[in-house]
């Protein structure tokens, strides 16, 4: 399975590299603080977002690999469970 074909985990991936990037630059060139905390943020967010889009993403992998494919109705309620991930 490769994750690498999700764009949105990939996405966020590279938003939050960016983020990173320019936290560093905020931090060489002396910047503000709070600018550069609310950027420190930005990528802890991204990170968030991205670890429950891999995480939900492997469940469904290995469940389809146990069960076959999913229904519908069994993706829908996976689709709940992954809610619930983000509050890991």
């Amino acid at each position: 399975m490769s994750h690498a074909h999700n764009s949105d985990l990939m996405n966020r991936l590279k938003r939050a590299q960016g983020h990173l990037a320019t936290i560093i630059k905020m931090i060489e060139d002396n910047r503000d603080g709070l600018e550069t905390a609310q950027q420190l943020q930005a990528v802890v967010s991204a990170l968030d977002k991205a670890k429950t889009i891999l995480v939900a993403d492997h469940i469904e992998h290995h469940l389809e690999d146990v069960v076959g494919p999913l229904s519908r109705e069994a993706r829908e309620k996976l689709g709940r469970l992954t809610d619930l991930a983000k509050y890991l």
